[in-house]
């Protein structure tokens, strides 16, 4: 709390009690007390007001986004189900294909014919 402790707190305590007198010290703490919890509900009806505000503007958001996105989907589901559904590729008998063409080895003529 602000960085004090408790020592610090006491001599806050004893100076107030020297400047302001024992018989209005109480009714002072409980005016601060009361000024402080007033603070601290303003604040949070503040901050409960922001996250409404927040939350309102960006759901407008999100449904401006949400709405295209959700239809592309639908779209996507309604090919995907009705496309045909086609069976894979078989693959090819090795009797259907046809032989490796070769080329006719070449003749030597470095050796004498017989």
């Amino acid at each position: 709390m602000f960085g004090i402790g408790m020592p610090e707190m006491l001599v806050i305590l004893a100076v107030a009690l020297i400047v302001i007198g024992p018989s209005r010290l109480p009714e002072i703490a409980r005016s601060i007390g009361r000024g402080y919890a007033e603070f601290t509900r303003s604040m949070r009806e503040v901050q409960r007001g922001f996250t409404d505000m927040t939350e309102n503007a960006f759901e407008e958001e999100r449904r401006a986004v949400r709405q295209p996105l959700e239809t592309l989907e639908r779209v996507a589901q309604d090919i995907f189900s009705e496309a045909p559904t086609m069976p894979p590729p078989a693959a090819p008998s090795p009797a259907a294909s046809p032989a490796p063409a070769t080329s006719p080895a070449p003749e030597r003529k470095d050796t004498p014919a017989a």
